[in-house]
């Protein structure tokens, strides 16, 4: 993966040219071999592309990347432990001390032993570019080839060629022909419950025709159950079950009679996270309460188990459903559809050429602009004719060339020498490659780090930027958001249909998959730099970024191997012991996931990891308290806590944490006070959730939080005022309450004179709303979106709502009192949309 060094390179050129490294190194005197080394890695970065195209087919190169890549690494190390002796003297001045003990502070930064060390490093790094460096020449490789950059305008163009999971060509006869077999009553079984499989090599559509036959309305109509699970490689029959629980309590339809249900299921109805605690037996006796006496279809999409004895541990709990019930399979492997199937299974086939040509013109023109291109259709045939039928090759390629009307980029991908690649019947990776190769060079690395999450992982827009922040993969030439580059990003993976089966949640991010076959190339790009660990694997010794799926002394035997690392994601629960270990042996931590971990305090030693921005302790529903040495992590920027039901406090030195952009917390706390939180000044983006105590925000933070875009309330049943502040919150643009049954949002002293920036406000289940809020008023020339829903004593819109003048959407959904749209003037005036 040599993008990696040229990514680096990057990293290392933006901290060389930062103001605080200019501050200290001249305070502890390396200025001059600072300067060196920068004009060095400049003379590197500018042949570093080239070196990328080049590398696959010579060795020496590779090897020499991998040298770079090293030192690079080493280099980003030291710079970013300048940039941590910056933040140090920052807080110390933030809390207030005496000019004497900064002062003190100062002085420690030089003392002799401590310049001589820097500077030892510094110049040794410096040698090491050098000689580096030196070599380069030998490779003969061009220079000031220059980065593809992505801007605004390229986005804007490139939003048509989004695949809607529903645009689906040449399968109607496919979907037909399973609606029938699911309907169809199998008069020669015995059996209530049949089960159809589908099969097909990957990237046919199989997910994609299994969706539109779920959601067809003779389909809907015919059973009363209906639920979806992605079986994936993990076929664990208890977390099945308790994913076809889940998948049924979210997909209840209309005709299935919530009353008429055990009160064992009404339970699960009212908090389906009650499953997560169950046993064995509890789970399986849910089960089969929930599918007794119902026609009922279940999917389970994407199988690969091959174990009967598994399959049959399952069944048996299926077939408690009423006669004509149906599991639909998806499926590559024949050998699952001969354990599992008791009806003809539906062999999915490629689509025609025809098919795949109209596909492709509708993904890869904007609409009626091929009649303009005969040439570029005629090589768009040639490169169709590459993809054998398989429509996730057709849809990459197309979503490559979409807007693009220069011949010779058509050709390039037709004539590709990765097309004579020895491939197996109904390989699609050389089209998936071709894609990744045609990336910006910022992007192939984004792409790349995907491959340490699970497949069928489904990936939070807003925490995969965060992630791909800590590692200083956001590129902001322009002082732009770094959220909002890193948004660009994603939506520019999304159209070249790397990621796929995107919606968008309620909290203004995406939620999206990655296609197995997607996934398996970004595992083959991270080869070497990225791992998932298990007790058989083999580690690369450059490896920097971890997944550790299973613990044990095997585990432990072979971290104990590196020392680069900077991400670890722990997927499953850890002994303290090992989590010490990691914390000990890798100083250079940028990233550590330990949700759904049981820790009930974090080691006091994490306080250790300069360099960590992005920390996750979601779901501990045992941790009690965090270490106060967190409030030593002064470069974290991302801090997740949700879902930690018991943590009793937040760190007293929270504040010190100034770097911090992004946070997440479940607490026991009464009140986020100043004294609780401090002076966040860094944070972006703000979730507060199932906080049961918690009865006030932000109280005494009068000019704190100037920089928060968005605030998110949710189930906090105590809270009774915001205690905004809201004339500070200048740049608030999302705002969103919901199930805070005290809250009515109505100050007793209306701010005056307010200058606010909302855009979007959702209000949802508050009770004590009657009417609007005053303040909102001073959104009046920003606020585009407006929804009430489910507040049961909101009864009008105020006189001012005319005066919001860029509102674009009004929906008030379940609010029984609401009476009153508009006067006659203000209704005239407002013509947006409202739905009871």
């Amino acid at each position: 993966m040599a993008e990696i060094g040229y990514g680096i390179a990057v990293k290392v050129l933006e901290l060389l040219g930062s103001v605080t490294i200019d501050e200290l190194s001249s305070a502890w005197g390396v200025r001059s071999d600072l300067t060196k080394l920068e004009r060095t890695v400049e003379a590197i970065k500018a042949v570093l592309l080239d070196a990328e195209e080049k590398q696959a087919g010579d060795r020496r190169l590779r090897i020499w990347l991998g040298e770079l890549k090293d030192v690079l690494q080493d280099a980003e190390n030291v710079l970013d432990e300048f940039q941590y002796r910056i933040l140090q003297k920052e807080v110390m001045k933030r809390q207030g001390n005496t000019s004497e003990k900064v002062s003190n502070l100062l002085s420690s930064f030089n003392p002799l032993a401590v310049r001589f060390e820097m500077a030892h490093k510094i110049k040794g790094i410096r040698k090491r570019v050098d000689e580096i460096a030196a070599e380069k020449d030998n490779f003969h490789l061009a220079q000031g080839l220059v980065d593809r950059k992505l801007n605004r305008q390229e986005w804007r163009d490139m939003t048509h060629s989004f695949v809607d999971p529903q645009n689906v060509i040449g399968r109607d006869d496919a979907k037909e022909n399973i609606i029938h077999l699911l309907m169809k009553q199998n008069e020669n079984s015995s059996r209530n419950v049949d089960v159809v499989p589908i099969t097909g090599i990957g990237g046919l559509g199989k997910t994609t025709i299994a969706k539109l036959v779920y959601s067809d309305g003779q389909v809907v109509g015919h059973f009363q159950l209906r639920m979806w699970v992605c079986a994936s490689d993990d076929f664990n029959v208890i977390r099945l079950i308790k994913e076809i629980l889940k998948s049924a309590i979210h997909q209840i339809d209309e005709n299935f009679v919530v009353d008429g249900l055990p009160n064992s299921l009404k339970e699960l109805l009212k908090d389906n996270k009650i499953l997560e605690n169950l046993g064995v037996d509890e789970v399986q006796c849910l089960l089969r309460e929930l599918l007794k006496d119902k026609k009922f279809l279940l999917v389970l999409d994407d199988v690969w188990n091959e174990n009967q004895s598994k399959w049959m541990e399952l069944e048996n709990l299926l077939l408690s459903g009423c006669n004509g019930s149906k599991i639909l399979v998806t499926t590559r492997n024949n050998s699952v559809a001969t354990i599992m199937g008791t009806a003809p299974t539906y062999h999915l086939d490629g689509l025609s050429q025809e098919d795949c040509l109209s596909l492709f013109v509708k993904l890869a023109f904007k609409e009626g602009e091929e009649k303009h291109y005969p040439n570029l259709l005629k090589i768009g045939n040639d490169i169709v004719k590459k993809c054998k039928g398989v429509p996730l090759a057709v849809r990459t390629l197309a979503s490559l060339l979409y807007s693009k009307v220069d011949e010779r980029k058509w050709k390039s991908v037709r004539d590709n020498e990765i097309w004579h690649l020895e491939q197996n019947e109904g390989d699609i990776l050389p089209a998936l490659r071709l894609s990744y190769n045609r990336l910006p060079f910022h992007l192939k690395q984004c792409f790349a780090y995907c491959s340490l999450f699970p497949k069928d992982y489904e990936f939070n827009s807003s925490l995969l930027v965060q992630f791909w922040m800590a590692h200083g993969l956001l590129q902001s030439p322009n002082n732009e958001q770094l959220e909002d580059i890193g948004d660009l990003y994603i939506k520019e993976l999304m159209s070249r249909s790397l990621f796929q089966d995107a919606y968008k949640d309620v909290f203004f991010s995406y939620s999206f998959k990655m296609h197995d076959l997607v996934h398996d190339l970004a595992s083959s790009i991270a080869k070497g730099e990225c791992s998932v660990v298990t007790k058989t694997s083999t580690l690369a010794a450059g490896v920097c970024h971890l997944s550790i799926l299973e613990s044990g002394q095997e585990v432990t035997t072979q971290l104990e191997k590196l020392s680069k690392v900077q991400t670890i994601i722990f997927t499953t629960k850890q002994p303290v012991s090992l989590l010490e270990a990691c914390i000990a042996r890798f100083k250079y931590l940028r990233v550590l996931n330990l949700s759904n971990s049981s820790f009930e305090v974090l080691p006091s030693s994490i306080g250790s990891l300069k360099h960590l921005r992005y920390l996750d302790v979601t779901e501990n529903g045992k941790i009690k308290q965090l270490s106060d040495s967190i409030c030593k992590l002064h470069s974290l920027q991302t801090l997740l806590l949700a879902g930690c039901s018991n943590l009793e406090r937040l760190p007293k030195g929270i504040r010190d944490i100034i770097s911090l952009r992004h946070l997440i917390i479940t607490t026991k706390h009464t009140c986020l006070s100043e004294k609780a939180v401090g002076c966040l000044d860094s944070l972006r983006f703000l979730f507060i959730c199932e906080c049961e105590n918690l009865k006030c925000l932000f109280e005494g933070m009068e000019g704190r939080l100037t920089n928060l875009r968005t605030l998110v309330v949710v189930k906090c049943p105590s809270l009774t005022s915001l205690s905004l502040n809201i004339k500070h919150l200048t740049a608030l643009e999302n705002l969103v309450i919901e199930d805070c049954e005290e809250l009515s949002l109505t100050d007793k002293e209306e701010n005056q004179d307010l200058k606010l920036s909302l855009q979007l406000l959702k209000i949802v289940e508050l009770p004590k709303l009657e009417v609007l809020p005053q303040w909102l008023q001073a959104s009046a020339n920003t606020l585009q979106h407006l929804e009430i829903r489910d507040c049961g004593n909101f009864t009008a819109l105020p006189e001012w709502l005319p005066h919001l003048k860029s509102l674009q959407t009004l929906r008030i959904i379940n609010c029984p009192r609401f009476s009153s749209l508009l006067g006659g003037d203000a209704r005239s005036h407002c013509t947006k949309r409202i739905s009871d």
